[in-house]
This record gives C-alpha cells, structure tokens and sequence, in this order.
C-alpha cells in the first residue's frame, strides 16, 4: 500500500511580497526627492535586509518546487544586494553601473513575464516592476532628472501591488480558501481549487522522483 505524507507547510510568498513592497517604499521615496541625496546610505542600510529575507523566500520556494517563484524572488534579493552595496559604498560610477544593471533585469524580466502569467500576483509584480527598471537603467545612464522621478513613481506602484498581493496571499493561508482576487489561472488555478488527483497528475515525472534530471 503507498502511504502519502501531507505536510502544511505555508506559503513563503506573502514575506516575499511585502519586503519588496517596503524595499521599493525607501528606494522609491529616494528618487522622488522625499528623502534626500545626503539620505543613500541609510537606505542602502535599510534595504539590504530585503536580500536576506528574500533569498529565505527563494530557497523555501525551490524546496516546494516552485521554480518560477524561486528564481523571481533570487533575483529580487540579488538586485537589493547589489544595490545595498552600491549605494552604501558610494562606489564610483554607480549609477551608472546601477543604470546598466537595472536595463539587464528589465530584459530578464521581460521573459520571465512570459511564463509567470498563470502566477498572476507574480506576474503583476513582475509587469509594474519593468517600466521601474527602465525608468532607472535610464536615468542612471542619462542622469535626467525626470526619469528618476518616474522611476520613484513606479517605485511606489510596485509597493502597492507587492503588498496587495502579499495580504491576498496571507489571507488566503489563514482562511483555506481565496479571499481577495489573485486572478490565477491555468496549472496555479488547478493547484489551489483541484482536488488530490489533480495535485498528484505527472507526480512519476518530478524532479526528486525521476531517476536522473
């Protein structure tokens, strides 16, 4: 007889959302002008604790085989790293290299958005966040001054997504069912309202139960 194991574990992606919903309030509020130039390495401090909880966040989300998530949120934590040690450093040319840097997850993330749509609270976290790093690749590279301003703009519209999305998640975790509208679709729709068989569909094909990768 094949015995199951079910273990409850919750989702990490609500702490995910809202340490780049507050991440992006600071760095947002810098580029708007409401914290000053004088203010960068006391943001840079704030921030960096988002590339340790996010990294949290990925290794827990490759531990339930999530990829798509996994890989999104390494790579959120890896962009406030870099962008911590800049900024906190006051490197030379670094909004420049931070122009650059931002332009090159602009790209990534234009691919990404095109496997993560079924992941709909990913998926607009992701879309609000590509106008951001155009906005800021730019602005890095040109020095205009608007364009940072958009940049902090987008800035504040990621927080407010990053954190609907997180509280949709939370309560969805607490309650067992979906509260606040996500917008899933496709094989995310089917994993939360499915039943059993449906979780277990193409289980002999999983990493972990294949015999090679």
């Amino acid at each position: 007889m094949t015995r199951i194991n079910l273990h409850p574990i919750a989702s990490p992606m609500p702490l995910g959302f809202f340490t780049v919903a507050i991440a992006s309030v600071l760095t947002g509020c810098l580029q708007l002008g409401i914290l000053e130039a004088a203010d960068r390495r006391a943001v840079a401090l704030c921030v960096l604790p988002a590339f340790a909880l996010q990294f949290l966040v990925s290794v827990l989300a490759f531990g339930a085989r999530d990829v798509v998530a996994a890989t999104l949120m390494g790579t959120f934590a890896g962009s406030w790293l870099a962008y911590a040690l800049v900024m906190g450093v006051g490197a030379a040319g670094g909004h420049r290299v931070l122009g650059v840097f931002n332009l090159t997850l602009l790209c990534f993330g234009a691919l990404m958005a095109a496997v993560t749509r079924p992941k709909r609270a990913l998926w607009l976290v992701l879309v609000v966040s590509l106008p951001r790093w155009a906005a800021t690749g730019l602005a890095g590279l040109t020095g205009a001054d608007w364009l940072g301003y958009t940049a902090g703009a987008f800035g504040l519209l990621v927080a407010l997504v990053s954190a609907y999305a997180a509280y949709a998640l939370m309560l969805e975790d607490m309650r067992g069912e979906e509260v606040l509208p996500i917008g899933r679709s496709g094989p995310a729709h089917h994993a939360v309202e499915g039943d059993l068989g449906v979780q277990l569909r193409n289980l002999e094909r999983q990493a972990g139960v294949r015999r090679t990768l």
